[in-house]
Parts: structure tokens; sequence; C-alpha cells
């Protein structure tokens, strides 16, 4: 079975299980990513409030099972240890999810999903459970009608989803299988109603964690996030994290929600260990990075060119030292919260020498290879 809800890391970063890779980085080594969170599509069967893809809009290609395939061989010969499918579309919708998935985990890859569940009958996730480190549902509310608001979809797919989850979870026991199976709230302070009544569904249904998570927003508030607002849910976070039990964990993510819209460092350190592409197949540092405004930091297409070539290449690394560099000021020229402040804060704080990585006893915890 997979590891037990408290050792998983979800409101931090697993970089000091990488010391190898950031001693590296120090003595200014080329290095492969730990991490690369990637979308198979662009496109997506939901219209969620919150989602932050409407954001990020660029030029589409298609990532076919050659394009995918050669990407997966690239990614395990340079190094890469993990490959998670989230990004910027519902990657379980691309037909060449099914083979991704497997193909990833038979290059020796760490290989991991977000999606809101809905395709994810139980025929195809008893092709792709057993191929998975983790997979992880995006639901943000916990009653149908809230459901269909928030996420932009039909009243009755919250049951679908639903059934889906139990069937995921049964899967799981049944063929002893070590993925971890958990639930997402993308949480805006108005979704308070369904903070309760998710993390009661989630006990009812029985992943492994359900896992709350501030919303991220654009450097121009495109979305509307009142970080402010989100200290008067205090009260009904803790009731939520108090529903745990010993197979079923539900966890804040305090430190971002607490962080909210401020960083602490500004030069941007991360995308060399936890790279992003587009569902596009374009390939740059991050997903707030993906819009066609930021073309002069877009790297490549891994539909137009093998990805071992465009890690390779000059530009790649012309792209990583600009964001290093006192050029760049990520106080100022990024969106709020990204997927790499985690690492972010811990690599500046190492750079500063307020925050020596020492390397840690016992056994690593869940899903190592996602920092």
């Amino acid at each position: 079975m997979s590891d037990s809800p408290a050792d998983l890391i979800l409101d931090g970063t697993k970089l000091a299980w990488h010391l190898d890779r950031v001693a590296a980085w120090q003595r200014g080594e080329r290095i492969a990513p730990i991490t690369i969170d990637m979308a198979l599509t662009r496109a997506c069967n939901y219209a969620c409030h919150f989602c932050y893809a409407m954001l990020q809009e660029n030029e589409r290609s298609q990532i076919t099972k050659q394009v995918i395939t050669d990407f997966l061989d690239d990614a395990a010969e340079i190094g890469v240890r993990g490959v998670s499918l989230v990004s910027d579309g519902e990657s379980t919708i691309s037909p060449v999810f099914v083979d991704a998935v497997r193909h990833g985990s038979e290059c020796g890859l760490s290989m991991a999903c977000g999606t809101n569940g809905f395709v994810l009958t139980e025929a195809k996730a008893e092709q792709v459970l057993p191929h998975l480190t983790y997979l992880r549902i995006n639901i943000s509310a916990g009653e149908p009608a809230r459901y269909a608001e928030i996420m932009g979809a039909k009243e009755e797919w919250f049951h679908r989803v639903c059934e889906n989850i139990r069937a995921m979870v049964a899967i799981k026991k049944r063929h002893n299988l070590p993925v971890t199976i958990g639930m997402q709230m993308v949480l805006m302070p108005q979704y308070r109603d369904q903070i309760l009544p998710l993390a009661r569904l989630g006990k009812e249904l029985r992943p492994d964690y359900l896992v709350i998570k501030h919303c991220s927003d654009d450097e121009d508030g495109s979305l509307g996030v009142d970080y402010g607002a989100y200290e008067a849910l205090h009260d009904e976070l803790l009731a939520a994290e108090a529903l745990s039990d010993a197979e079923y964990r539900v966890q804040v993510k305090w430190s971002k929600i607490r962080t909210g819209d401020k960083r602490s460092y500004q030069r941007c350190y991360g995308p060399p260990f936890m790279l992003q592409i587009s569902g596009s197949g374009l390939v740059a540092p991050c997903g707030m990075l993906f819009n066609q405004r930021y073309e002069k930091l877009h790297i490549g297409n891994i539909c137009q060119q093998r990805f071992k070539d465009i890690f390779h290449s000059d530009r790649y690394w012309e792209v990583m030292r600009y964001l290093a560099s006192p050029r760049f000021n990520a106080q100022k020229m990024c969106g709020s919260l990204c997927l790499q402040h985690k690492v972010n804060e811990v690599l500046d704080g190492v750079q500063k020498g307020r925050l020596p990585l020492v390397a840690q006893a016992g056994p690593p915890p869940a899903h190592e290879n996602f920092v």
C-alpha cells in the first residue's frame, strides 16, 4: 500500500532529498529538472471559475503519441525524475493519456496526474493506477449545486466524479497498489461554505488525503483573488483538518495561504529544478509565463523539436540565467504563488547562506521526485 498520510509533504518542498542536484546547480552545472509539470492538451471539459489556464493562452500544437513517447524517452535520458500531468489542460481527455502514463513509468520516471476525474472511469483507472505515483482529483466543492457553479460543470457530473473516486480507492485496495489518491480544493475566499462539506465528503470517499490550497493569480490580478480575506477562513480550515484520521488526512497549505501575493525573494531559481510545459507543447520556465505575451522567455516546443535538444540548447540556459539574474525581479514581474514558490524560497535561502540544506536521515517521503 502507499505511504500513510503522515508521510506526505503537502505544504513544502522535497529539495532536501535531491542534494546532488542542488550541489551541481551551485557549481554552475547544467542540471536536468527533477520534476517536469506538463499537460497533454490545452483543452478541458470543465470551465472552473478559478482556472488560471485561461490566462496562459499560447499558440497550440498537438502532442501526439510519437511526440510524448520521444519526450518521455528524452526526459529519462537526461535525468528527469518525475513527470506530473497537470499544467494547463485536462490530460485525461487526450487520446495519448494512457500511453503516456504507461510509457513514462516503463522509462523509470515517476508519473503523476492532476485531473477533474470526470473521464477517469473504473476501466480507465484500472489501466493507469498501477503506473502512477499519485493521482489527484481537483474538486473544489462538496455539494452538487455549488460544484456546478465553481467547477463550470453540470450538477450531475459531481455524482459521476464521486463514483469514479470510489472506484479508484477500491482498485487501489484490491490490487494493493502504492499509488496515492488525493483530492484537492482550490480555495477562493468566496468558496468558504464548501470547506467543511468537501472535507466530510473526502472522509466518506476515503482517498488518502484532501489538500486545501490557495488560488494563484497573475501580476494584474485578473482572477480577483482577495488574499486578505483568507484569514477569516481560519476556523473553518482548522475544523476541516480536525476531520483527519489514521487513513485520511486533511491538509491546508497554510504557508502559501499566509504568504498571499507577497514574495520574500526577487530571483527565480526554481525552473531548472521544476520545469513546466504547456499542453500546446510549449517549453517555458513556468506556467505563469505560458501566455504569448511572454514570448521572449519561451524556449521551444516539444511538438517541433526533441526535448533533449531543447534542454541542451543555449536558449534554454540563457532564459534560466536571466531569471536568476538582477535583471529579473519576481516581486514585480510575476503573479502570485507559482508552482515553484516553495522551491524558490528554499533556494533563495541557500544562496544567501540563511538556509543550509542538509542530508535527511531515514527513508524519503512519499512522492520524493515531485519537489
